[in-house]
């Protein structure tokens, strides 16, 4: 009997410890698994462009890049954005990382899109990006988790969590993630950023992250500044139904 109270009482203490040592990290991080963890789910999500460059895409990105999205995602399954980029909605369905954008000949998988606009020129240099982005892609919980791994230390203050960005980790947001294929991203200079996280009954329901920097396209150096803001909503009640024209280029 007293040996199981000893082993009891030990377990108590590790569980205390385990307990303590839990900080903001651990609990945004969690946030974000719970939300991955969720049968389905939906967000609103907005990009406000800032400085000389506008939005990274190295053609007028304002319009191109900056913006309202709509998005869907069900677990293990497809996701499904709309997209508001200046006077033009681009459509995406993706899964598993594969993915398919309706364009103006249909529905093209994200490689079709990416030759397609393979030929040089404004429009044709934003297809490619478009294309680039949306294989990075990540639904909130997915970047949540990115973002908090790229934090140097968060805090909590006022219902929210905070915290400066990695300088690493702002110039990968910055260049909107690595390479496919080993391509060399633009140069960035003086990165600076910071995140902001919400959580509502242990999951996370909103976050924000600002990040700022000088990127160098072909030889010229532009200020771009990003700040973007994510809210989740219809946690378990989303309804995710992609064309099968979109399900049909990604099988």
């Amino acid at each position: 009997m007293k040996r199981t109270l000893f082993f009891g009482t030990l377990l108590c203490l590790v569980g205390s410890t385990f307990a303590a040592d839990s900080g903001p990290k651990d609990e945004v991080k969690g946030a974000a698994k719970k939300l991955s963890d969720q049968p389905n789910y939906s967000w609103k999500s907005n990009i406000e462009m800032g400085g000389a460059g506008g939005g990274g895409g190295g053609q007028g990105g304002r319009g191109r890049f900056g913006g309202p999205t709509d998005g869907k995602t069900e677990k293990d399954g497809f996701t499904m954005l709309s997209m508001a980029r200046g006077d033009n909605t681009i459509e995406a369905v993706l899964k598993g990382g594969k993915g398919a954008i309706k364009t103006q000949e249909g529905w093209q998988s994200l490689s079709e899109a990416a030759d397609a606009a393979g030929g040089g020129g404004g429009g044709q240099n934003a297809g490619r990006f478009m294309a680039r982005m949306l294989q990075s892609f990540k639904a909130p919980a997915a970047q949540a988790d990115d973002l908090v791994a790229k934090c140097k230390d968060l805090k909590k203050a006022d219902g929210a969590y905070t915290g400066d960005l990695t300088e690493e980790g702002v110039k990968e947001l910055l260049s909107f993630g690595p390479r496919r294929g080993g391509g060399d991203a633009p140069a960035v200079s003086n990165a600076k950023g910071s995140a902001k996280f919400w959580l509502k009954d242990g999951v996370l329901s909103k976050y924000e992250f600002k990040v700022q920097g000088s990127i160098s396209f072909n030889g010229n150096d532009r200020e771009i500044e990003r700040t973007t803001t994510v809210e989740v909503k219809e946690v378990g009640s989303t309804k995710v139904s992609p064309p099968d024209e979109a399900k049909k280029k990604i099988s």
